[in-house]
C-alpha cells in the first residue's frame, strides 16, 4: 500500500525542524544549518519512503543524497575528513549495496565500486604493502635454488 503523501510529508517535517532549529539559534547547532542539511534532510525522506513506503526504487537516491550531504558536512566541521574522489564512489558503492538488501540485484557493482573506492582511499599504504612483497619476491628470485633444496630435503625425509 502506497501512500502519495508520505514522502511529501517526510520532506515538510524535515524542512520545518531544519527551520525551527534555526530560528531557536542553539549555538552548537550553527554549523548544521547550511546546504549539506538539505540534501541529507532529502535523502532521509527518500530512504524513509523506501524502508516504511516500501518503494524501493527511492533507496539508492535517498543513499547517495544522504551520503553526499553527510561528506560535505564531514569536510567543512572535521580536518581528518577525507577529501578524495573515492568517496564519490563509495558513497554509490554503499548505494547499490543497500538497495540490493531490498531487490536482491546489484550487489556486484557495488562490491566492485566499495573495493575501489578502498583503493583509492588506502592507495598509498597498499604500494607500500605492495613494497614489501616486492622486497620479499626479489629475496626468492636470488634465492630459489635454496628453497627448491629445502622441498627437496623435506619430501626426502617425510614419512
Amino acid at each position: 500500500m502506497k501512500k502519495q503523501g508520505f514522502f511529501l510529508g517526510i520532506i515538510l517535517i524535515g524542512i520545518g525542524v531544519y527551520f525551527l532549529m534555526d530560528q531557536l539559534n542553539i549555538p552548537f547547532l550553527n554549523n548544521v544549518f547550511t546546504w549539506p542539511t538539505l540534501l541529507v534532510i532529502i535523502g532521509i525522506s527518500f530512504l524513509l519512503q523506501g524502508f516504511v513506503g516500501k518503494e524501493t526504487q527511492s533507496l539508492f537516491p535517498g543513499t547517495i543524497l544522504t551520503g553526499l550531504g553527510i561528506h560535505f558536512h564531514g569536510r567543512e566541521l572535521f580536518d581528518f575528513w577525507p577529501d578524495h574522489w573515492a568517496i564519490y564512489t563509495l558513497i554509490v558503492g554503499l548505494a547499490f549495496i543497500i538497495r540490493h538488501q531490498k531487490t536482491k540485484n546489484g550487489i556486484v557493482p557495488g562490491i566492485l565500486l566499495l573495493v575501489i573506492s578502498f583503493l583509492g582511499l588506502f592507495y598509498d599504504g597498499i604500494i607500500g604493502w605492495m613494497n614489501y612483497i616486492g622486497e620479499a619476491v626479489g629475496w626468492l628470485e636470488n634465492f630459489w635454488p635454496v628453497v627448491l633444496i629445502i622441498i627437496g630435503v623435506y619430501l626426502l625425509f617425510k614419512k
